[in-house]
């Protein structure tokens, strides 16, 4: 059985070796063995041997079919500075897992668009670190922001969402943006305008635990991956496609 080498960006950053194929291993991932888990995954498959920083004759050694026959479906390789590591070119398709297992591919697109004009974004960061961003920067400048070494703080890559806002004056029908940006008007629009005007900042950080109520309905145009020169560009399908592509999956996601 081929091995396959598995990028784990939320809820945990990880390196893991499997022998299950994509679907498979976000099903286990997702859901457990014993089917004793119940959380959304978000992972990428990348080539194997692609730097010297991890172990990979030991996922050689490990990774083997048990003696019953049955695939092995983890080895874990580091769970500490593994997308700082790993470079962008070796980073492949990543996949939206659900509750429930059901895992939807993203493939990244150099030439998709992003929104590059606006006011204000909201930016999810997932790996490695996790805070709710409000940003007056459009994706590619904030990668590149987040990941300047001259910055007094950054980090070397970094792994986000641009997410759907709220539309204040109609509420009712402003779209899955989930109930946690309506319950904080007060504090989201604060934000919004310390960031407004020429000496606004750059970011300012709307909430450190909003990870725990992330969905994937909130995704508004794209996964991102950044490292400060190249940004990989995973554009999320809209209902319509999701519907063709894989329509469980969205029922799965919420998403209808």
């Amino acid at each position: 059985m081929a091995i396959h080498y598995y990028l784990s960006a939320f809820p945990m950053e990880a390196l893991i070796a499997s022998e299950l194929e994509p679907q498979q291993f976000g099903s286990y991932m997702a859901t457990g063995s014993k089917k004793g888990s119940d959380e959304l995954i978000i992972f990428a498959e990348i080539k194997g041997e692609c730097t010297p920083e991890f172990d990979w004759d030991y996922a050689k050694e490990k990774c083997v079919p048990h003696t019953s026959g049955d695939p092995k479906h983890s080895v874990y390789l580091s769970v500490y500075r593994v997308l700082e590591y790993i470079p962008l070119k070796s980073i492949g398709s990543i996949y939206l897992t659900t509750r429930d297992g059901r895992s939807l591919e993203l493939t990244s697109d150099a030439a998709a668009a992003y929104p590059s004009s606006r006011d204000y974004y909201m930016y999810q960061e997932l790996c490695p670190i996790k805070p709710l961003i409000v940003s007056r920067l459009d994706p590619k400048k904030f990668a590149v922001y987040m990941t300047d070494e001259t910055n007094h703080v950054y980090t070397p890559k970094l792994i986000f969402a641009n997410l759907k806002t709220p539309n204040f004056e109609d509420p009712e029908n402003t779209g899955h943006t989930g109930g946690f940006l309506i319950n904080k008007k007060g504090h989201f629009l604060n934000c919004i305008s310390s960031i407004s005007g020429k000496d606004g900042k750059a970011n300012k950080t709307f909430d450190r635990s909003h990870v725990e109520s992330f969905s994937f309905q909130t995704i508004e145009d794209a996964v991102f991956i950044g490292d400060g020169k190249d940004l990989l560009i995973y554009p999320m399908p809209n209902i319509d496609e999701i519907k063709k592509i894989d329509y469980d999956w969205g029922r799965s996601a919420l998403l209808y």
